[in-house]
């Protein structure tokens, strides 16, 4: 994307700020209960170390801090995630959201939080291509890919392993059914056959008959777009009770430490995809969220780490923490032209963008918004090996 700032308006709107230092509070609305908790802790470090490092900089708008403040989103319930994001925004005053992490969630507080008060929402992890759509006033961002491009990405996999067919169950709700459709279309569209595609509802303690209607469809891999911590490892768990399946395509809801810490070697040879990158900051990224006592084990912690990143960048580059003000700039900081930054440097890019200049926040995961605040996305190949999940490579 072409920026075109001038230095002159800008060098005016940072001379304004530069007497207005403030502390201004953060949203970080993840799902602290419901069927990722496991994942989330993690997530919202990522978050909040991003936030910490520019508060520690003194470097934004001449010495604003960020605060975080949480709120639980619950993955599933949407009115709670509401009532929790209205919180944020009339109790505690925030500026803008990293988070939700859920698809269904996210679109919520969109559509009846974000836009109605004009707060900036960057997602790290609401991956449904419904969102690619929705009516946000320029507000929604996102820095993990939508699931029409996992769908791709899974069907290569697939094909690549010699999977010739392959069933498919699904949490109910908007992330599953949206990342099920997109495997089956990308599959399907390189000849590969889908024996059923079926939903499974959360929170049920038996899943025998569930897993009995998939069996008898047949296929060579059960693929199950649910969550790590619910319906989708009770699952595997009562497909490798029954026999009916022994290799699971995972994509990025299932992966997690708590997957292989219940069921471990039972099952080795299941594979699965979750965004990530091999590019430089994403070891940069690791080594600060290990001094920090942030583990990277499970999924979008870059993501969330980048999401805090651009919001604040995109303050400096406006002058202003007002939302209505910087919304225009999160692209323009994601994007080239400009200085690349990684995650470890965000004194630097402040400082860039204090005097006028350019930066290309590459971050944790490549950064690069595309299609009015997408981003493109890499992905990680993943394998349980002597139940543990290994990384095969990179797309």
């Amino acid at each position: 994307m072409k920026k075109v700032i001038l230095a002159s308006a800008v060098t005016l709107a940072l001379t304004s700020a530069a007497a207005q230092a403030e502390d201004v509070n953060v949203g970080v609305i993840m799902s602290f209960t419901g069927p990722i908790e496991s994942l989330t802790p993690a997530m919202a470090g990522g978050a909040e170390m991003a936030l910490a490092e520019v508060s520690e900089s003194g470097a934004l708008l001449d010495g604003t801090t960020l605060t975080p403040v949480r709120a639980d989103a619950t993955c599933i319930d949407s009115a709670a995630a509401t009532t929790a994001a209205e919180r944020l925004v009339t109790s505690d005053g925030i500026v803008a959201m990293v988070g939700p992490d859920c698809s269904g969630v996210t679109g919520a507080v969109l559509a009846n939080v974000a836009v109605p008060n004009g707060i900036v929402l960057i997602s790290p992890s609401a991956t449904s291509p419904a969102l690619s759509t929705a009516e946000d006033e320029g507000l929604f961002f996102r820095t993990a890919p939508s699931d029409a491009r996992q769908g791709d990405v899974m069907a290569e996999v697939l094909k690549e392993r010699g999977v010739e067919s392959a069933a498919i169950t699904y949490t109910n709700n908007d992330y599953g059914k949206g990342l099920a459709d997109a495997i089956q279309a990308a599959y399907e569209g390189m000849g590969g056959s889908v024996t059923i595609v079926a939903a499974h509802d959360d929170g049920k303690a038996d899943y025998s008959s569930e897993v009995a209607a998939l069996a008898a469809a047949g296929g060579d891999v059960l693929i199950v777009a649910g969550y790590v911590d619910q319906g989708g490892k009770g699952i595997i768990q009562a497909s490798l009770d029954t026999g009916a399946f022994e290799t699971f395509a995972l994509p990025d809801g299932m992966i997690g430490t708590s997957l292989t810490d219940d069921l471990g070697a039972d099952i080795d040879g299941s594979f699965g995809t979750v965004p990530g990158t091999d590019s430089p900051g994403a070891a940069t990224m690791i080594e600060l969220a290990e001094a920090a006592g942030v583990s990277t084990d499970g999924p979008y912690v870059g993501e969330s780490y980048d999401a805090a990143a651009l919001i604040a960048l995109a303050m400096q580059a406006a002058g202003s923490t007002s939302s209505s003000d910087f919304a225009a700039s999160v692209e323009a900081v994601a994007n080239a032209p400009g200085e690349k930054i990684y995650p470890g440097e965000l004194a630097k890019a402040l400082g860039i963008l204090a005097e006028g200049g350019e930066v290309d926040y590459e971050g944790a995961t490549a950064v690069e918004l595309i299609n009015g605040g997408e981003t493109a996305g890499s992905y990680r190949e993943i394998t349980i090996d002597g139940g543990e999940i290994t990384t095969v490579q990179y797309r």
